[in-house]
């Protein structure tokens, strides 16, 4: 069984019981490939390339089929910061049978922007964050060609991570904590985890059991996830999950990069050609899988401790 498993996943296609899960890596890079290019400037909030980044993903949610959030007109979840516009990009899958239950994917598509001086200006954040909102995108696009998630599904492109949790801090203020099952965030899935491919950790693994559900999903694959092996690092309270976390729900962040010796972390260097796509694609592959449970409301994770 896992042989099979593992010759799918590298034809870009896996049988997981009677269900197909077709991620491509095509469809991987090309994502990618735009929100961490030049063109988007780095991305820094306030500034004219994070709004072309939101552009991109908020078309990318349209030609999905998503559906607005809330009472939003559009894709664009809309507040002021320090005085300035900034704005999420939301977008929203309905549950079949238990529509107001939510379970939530998301990654912050801020970055560092520009440096002053230099040949090479751009900070292009392909691993921080482009990975996780490629994964987002395509999670997205997976779960509608799907058509069977019986909880409602909530795609979310955050701004303001780098520079204090704005857009996260937002969202987490209009929404009833109670109502949301379990938060997939993602965070820095470009880059093989300590422990090679087809593996990545699980920040707060022990505050709830999110992991463990995940961990049983995946049981006859040849992937896995682990708790966070940086626990010095407090990566639990430093990503976009933290807020939800804070009032209660299971909001844990997904990732592999290597806290303790990852060279390109906010550096100019941090560009798609340092990342691995075909390992990327397993892991984006592996969370749809591991998320199955949740997604058709047969497990709920455990609430975590509110702060």
């Amino acid at each position: 069984m896992k042989k099979s498993i593992s010759i799918f996943l590298l034809l870009g296609q896996i049988v997981f019981g009677q269900e197909k899960f077709n991620i491509q890596k095509e469809e991987v890079k090309r994502i990618e490939s735009e929100l961490s290019s030049d063109k988007m400037q780095g991305r820094e909030i306030f500034t004219s390339g994070i709004d072309s980044a939101s552009i991109f993903i908020e078309k990318e949610f349209k030609k999905i089929g998503l559906s607005n959030y809330g009472d939003l007109k559009n894709y664009r979840q809309e507040f002021v910061v320090k005085g300035k516009q900034a704005n999420n990009v939301i977008g929203v899958l309905l549950g079949k049978s238990k529509p107001n239950e939510f379970v939530i994917f998301s990654a912050h598509y801020d970055h560092l922007g520009l440096k002053n001086s230099g040949d090479d200006k751009v900070y292009n954040g392909a691993n921080d964050d482009a990975s996780g909102v490629t994964a987002v995108i395509t999670l997205a696009k997976y779960f509608k060609e799907l058509n069977e998630n019986e909880r409602t599904i909530i795609f979310v492109a955050f701004t303001g991570e780098e520079v204090g949790g704005f857009g996260s801090k937002y969202f987490t203020q209009g929404i009833n904590p109670d109502t949301v099952i379990a938060m997939f965030n993602i965070e820095m899935i470009g880059t093989e985890s300590k422990w090679g491919k087809n593996s990545a950790y699980i920040t707060g693994f022990e505050k709830s059991d999110f992991g463990k559900i995940l961990q049983k999903n995946l049981k006859d694959s040849n992937f896995s996830f682990n708790p966070d092996p940086y626990p010095t690092e407090q990566l639990f309270y430093r990503s976009d999950n933290a807020r939800l976390a804070a009032v209660g729900v299971p909001a844990h962040t997904i990732s592999t990069s290597k806290m303790d010796s990852e060279p390109n972390y906010h550096q100019l260097s941090d560009e798609i050609s340092t990342l691995d796509l075909d390992n990327m694609s397993e892991i984006i592959k592996s969370i749809a899988i591991s998320s199955k449970s949740i997604i058709n409301g047969m497990d709920t994770p455990s609430r975590v401790e509110k702060l």
